[in-house]
C-alpha cells in the first residue's frame, strides 16, 4: 500500500463482512508541518488545512489502493448531520455533514480528525455501517445518536461501535461550558452523575477540567442502546510521531477513520 501506515481496529464485534481502518500521519508525501513527525512525508488527507492540494491528492490516491471504492469525503462542521455515503460523488459539490452511513458493498464512509473523536459503527449482521465525527460540540449535540438512528432507519439491528484515535483524557483541557453542555443534555440525574465523572478538575485552575471524550462517548452511546463498544486507547495529542493533533500543533494535517461493507 505504498508505505501507508494504518491502524486495524481492535474490534472483536466487527462483522467479518465489514472492513475498517484508521490512518496515521505516516506514509505520505506532504512536507512539514503536515509531515510524518520524523522528517518524512506525511499522509495528510485534509485539503482544507493549507497543504498543497496536489500532494493531498497523492496521499488520497495512496490510501485509495487499500479500499474498495473512493472514500465519501464530506465537509465536517461540528454538527449532527448524517449523509448517505452512496450519494457522495467525485467532482460534485462536497456534501456537508458530520457522519455518513452505507448499506451497500464497496461504499466507504470516511471521517477526518486531528483530536476530535472518530466513531465507526457496524450492525452486528454486517448490513449497515457508519462513521461519525464527534468533537465535543457534536458529541454533546447528539451526532452519535443521529448516526445510530439513521442506521436503524436503513435496516440496522443491534449496533457495535469503535472509538478511534482522539485526544486523550490527560490532554483534553476544557472549560465549564463543555461540562455544562453535557450535563444539560443528560436524560436523568443518574446520567448527569456519570457525565461529571468524565471531567477531572484541573488543580489551580478553577473552572478548568480534563475531559475524557472516550468515556463521554460511551455514556452517549449507551443512551441510544449501543453497549458493544471497543477502542478508546489512543491519544492524538501525546502520540506526536503517530498522529496529527490540532491542539498540539495548530497548523497540522488530518488523519481518517474509514469503514465499508465488503
Amino acid at each position: 500500500m505504498s508505505g501507508v501506515h494504518v491502524i486495524t481496529p481492535d474490534w472483536p464485534d466487527l462483522p467479518a463482512t465489514v472492513g475498517a481502518m484508521a490512518t496515521t500521519r505516516s506514509g505520505g508525501v506532504s512536507p512539514a508541518p503536515y509531515d510524518d513527525g520524523a522528517g518524512g512525508g506525511g499522509l495528510n488527507l485534509g485539503n482544507h488545512v493549507g497543504d498543497d492540494p496536489v500532494l493531498v491528492g497523492l496521499n488520497r490516491a495512496r490510501l485509495r489502493q487499500a479500499l474498495p471504492g473512493e472514500p465519501a469525503w464530506i465537509s465536517q462542521v461540528h454538527g449532527v448531520g448524517v449523509v448517505d455515503a452512496a450519494t457522495v460523488e467525485q467532482g460534485q459539490p462536497v456534501q456537508v455533514g458530520d457522519a455518513s452511513i452505507a448499506a451497500a458493498p464497496g461504499v466507504v464512509c470516511a471521517i477526518m480528525t486531528a483530536d476530535c473523536l472518530p466513531v465507526l459503527f457496524a450492525s452486528i449482521d454486517g448490513k449497515v455501517v457508519g462513521a461519525a465525527h464527534a468533537g465535543w460540540r457534536g458529541l454533546a449535540a447528539g451526532v452519535l445518536g443521529e448516526t445510530v438512528a439513521s442506521m436503524r432507519a436503513s435496516g440496522a439491528g443491534e449496533i457495535t461501535a469503535w472509538l478511534g484515535p482522539a485526544i486523550g483524557p490527560s490532554q483534553f483541557e476544557v472549560g465549564s461550558d463543555v461540562l455544562d453542555s453535557f450535563v444539560g443534555a443528560a436524560r436523568d440525574a443518574a446520567e448527569a452523575a456519570s457525565i461529571t465523572q468524565a471531567f477531572a478538575g484541573l488543580a489551580g485552575h478553577p473552572g478548568k477540567y480534563l475531559a475524557d471524550i472516550y468515556l463521554l462517548a460511551r455514556i452517549v452511546l449507551a443512551r441510544d442502546g449501543v453497549h458493544r463498544v471497543s477502542g478508546g486507547t489512543y491519544c492524538t495529542a501525546s502520540e506526536r510521531g503517530r498522529f496529527y493533533s490540532y491542539r498540539r500543533d495548530h497548523v497540522t494535517g488530518r488523519q481518517a477513520s474509514l469503514i465499508w461493507i465488503k
